[in-house]
Parts: C-alpha cells; sequence; structure tokens
C-alpha cells in the first residue's frame, strides 16, 4: 500500500516473430544510395524491354546490369573500350546514372550465407557465329552497398577478368553475413562506374562490320 492507495502490478509477455517468404520479390534500388523503400527502374542498354525479372522468394536475385561497349571503329590495334554506366530513372521519376549492379537478396532469416557467381560460356560473336578472338571482359572497383550496417557485408572480388566457360565466384556470404538486400556495384559514381567494366580486344583479331554479343549467366548459390 503507498499512502493509502493499494497498487498491483503484472507483467505482459510482448514478442514479435519475423519469417521468410517465398512470394516476395524485390525490386532494384539506387545503386547510388540503395533504399528499400524507394525501388527505382533501371534501363537495358541491350534490351528495350526491359531488364530480365528478379528471380523472387527468400533469397533471390533482383537484378543485374547489362553492358554496352557501344559502336567502335574497326581497330588493328590492342583496344580496350568501357561499358556505358547503368541508366535508371529513381523512385520521383528521375532520370540518373550510376555504376553497373548487381542485386541480392537474403531474407530467409538463418544466417547461413550465401555464393553469387558469375560466367561467360561463349566468346562475343556474331550472328552468323563469327568470333572476336581473344576478347576478354575485366570488372574493376566492385564493392558492396546496401542500407544495413558494413558489419553484416559479404565479402567482394574487387577486380578479376572472365574465363570462358568457367564459373567463378565473386561475392561470399558467410555465415550471418549478407542478411537483406545487397548491391554489387562497380563503382561508386557515375564517373567511377564508366570506367569500371572493360572489354579488351587484341589488334591481330579480325573484326567484321557487325554486331558481337555474348551473354552472362550470374548464378546465386544456397551455400555457406
Amino acid at each position: 500500500m503507498i499512502g493509502g492507495i493499494k497498487a498491483y502490478g503484472s507483467d505482459t509477455g510482448t514478442h514479435i516473430r519475423y519469417q521468410s517468404s517465398e512470394d516476395t520479390l524485390i525490386k532494384p534500388l539506387d545503386p547510388l544510395l540503395p533504399d528499400p523503400a524507394k525501388p527505382v527502374t533501371p534501363i537495358d542498354p541491350t534490351d528495350p524491354s526491359g531488364p530480365v525479372a528478379g528471380t523472387g522468394g527468400s533469397l533471390s536475385l533482383d537484378f543485374a546490369s547489362g553492358f554496352q561497349f557501344g559502336n567502335q571503329a574497326i581497330s588493328t590495334r590492342n583496344e580496350t573500350y568501357y561499358a556505358k554506366a547503368q541508366e535508371y530513372s529513381d523512385f520521383d521519376g528521375v532520370k540518373k546514372v550510376g555504376p553497373n549492379y548487381v542485386q541480392v537478396t537474403d531474407i530467409r532469416g538463418t544466417g547461413s550465407g550465401w555464393h553469387l557467381a558469375v560466367k561467360q560460356a561463349t566468346q562475343f560473336q556474331t550472328a552468323e557465329g563469327q568470333l572476336l578472338t581473344g576478347a576478354e571482359i575485366s570488372f574493376s572497383q566492385g564493392e558492396m552497398v546496401s542500407n544495413l550496417a558494413n558489419d553484416f557485408a559479404p565479402t567482394p572480388v574487387s577486380s578479376y577478368t572472365l574465363p570462358l566457360n568457367s564459373e567463378i565466384d565473386v561475392v561470399v556470404a558467410n555465415q550471418n553475413k549478407g542478411l537483406g538486400t545487397w548491391l554489387y556495384r562497380f563503382g561508386s559514381d557515375e564517373k567511377t562506374g564508366a570506367q569500371a567494366i572493360s572489354l579488351h580486344v587484341p589488334g591481330k583479331t579480325v573484326k567484321y562490320a557487325k554486331k558481337y554479343q555474348t551473354a552472362l549467366t550470374w548464378t546465386l548459390k544456397d551455400v555457406p
């Protein structure tokens, strides 16, 4: 009794429980300042219909930039060309340009980790099968960015040259890393992004006045 007034007290349990969802589809985020509440609309320079949709699910590959090395004059010298930076419309519809990137989301809630791999199965070639012999794609300035603390960041490979027909791991999220949404971007802004992905073509390679293309396969692996 306090001051002649009886006081009563009791404890009530209060909790919240999170669970993963296989129906989730995370949209691409801004590579300059990723905010899950403000998704963006990327432009695919290789496909006017837009980028390929993300895989969806609680562990998902949400987006991967397409790379356009532009129209180039035929040359007999060794040449290096750079992929155009990523164009997109931000949440408010404003046109922007930023680094090319690959986006991964892990909302399984297990902290079990994952790997991101990439593979170039074939050489650049024309529709008639003429090869751009010796051409190599190289990546640099690879880094992870998110709205989460860097303590949870996966480990990226910052620079590498793609081998032909050989898959390589380029991002590793060990246990309790890579939770939430992470962007593996090449460069930190429009300027650095425009110099981060290169295509080297030997001068001795025969070139035809045609379009050469290849495909990169990004694979998200559910492994620690």
